[in-house]
């Protein structure tokens, strides 16, 4: 298979959905790069293990630090030769509690690291995007589109980072900048996963993969091939768009 030309940068690689994301994107372009927030023994790991698929690097980095994200964006570009995907994967995990009960601390962190890190990058990978003709795909949530009572640390930032994919594709696809949001359902890995052992009994989760259509959770691979294929060049003419990946819990 031909690869993709030029680099792709994940922001939050060693996650259960990034670490998926990485993975999969290293069988398509010759150059990975991605960051970690405080796991670089699994960043080291997913860089050993792929070494031989593809030229991949990893850089700690808090989503908070546009300074050092910058450095990231300059040094993804020059190791590639032209940097054309950038992924947003970067997430916190977020308590359910209802919005009567949330203080602004809470708000404060859930907006900080779901989206004005994700405000932080668009910001920073524009200049490059413009002149390698890129995309930007935006890892959301189902949240805004099929919301739980208690989930508003989610969905309100994931709102709004979905919204700025459509003002990027809208404002910058004259300079073929293509900027689309995969927004995953309930996930066994990851922030989801971390979720079941957490709350609710197993009968609520049981319940709830019976009220799927395709009677199952999300895995990292189907966020990762649904990714993978928008940074790709077979999705040219597709930006703009939010594709839920969910199993048919939302319809």
């Amino acid at each position: 298979m031909n690869k993709e030309k030029g680099g792709a940068l994940v922001l939050g690689g060693t996650g259960g959905l990034g670490s998926a994301i990485v993975r999969r994107l290293a069988q398509d372009w010759d150059h990975v790069d991605f960051t970690y927030r405080s796991s670089e023994a699994k960043a080291k790991a997913l860089c050993e293990e792929l070494g031989g698929i593809a030229d991949v690097a990893s850089h700690r980095l808090d989503v908070a630090d546009e300074q050092t994200l910058a450095e990231i964006v300059r040094s993804a570009h020059a190791r590639s030769g032209a940097l054309r995907a950038v992924i947003f994967s970067s997430g916190v995990h977020i308590p359910q509690i209802h919005v009567s009960k949330l203080q602004p601390g809470q708000w404060h962190e859930a907006v900080q690291a779901e989206l004005m890190g994700f405000i932080a990058l668009v910001r920073q990978v524009l200049p490059v995007l413009r002149e390698t003709r890129g995309s930007i795909v935006n890892i959301g949530s189902v949240a805004p589109h099929w919301f739980v009572v208690g989930d508003a640390l989610s969905a309100v930032p994931k709102a709004g980072s979905e919204t700025l994919c459509r003002a990027v594709a809208k404002e910058e696809g004259r300079f073929g900048v293509r900027a689309n949001t995969v927004a995953p359902g309930i996930m066994e890995v990851g922030i989801g996963g971390a979720l079941m052992n957490t709350i609710y009994s197993d009968e609520i989760w049981q319940q709830a993969r019976k009220n799927t259509p395709l009677r199952r959770f999300g895995s990292g691979e189907d966020v990762a091939g649904i990714t993978a294929f928008l940074c790709s060049s077979e999705a040219s003419f597709i930006t703009g768009q939010t594709i839920i990946a969910d199993g048919g819990l939302s319809l």
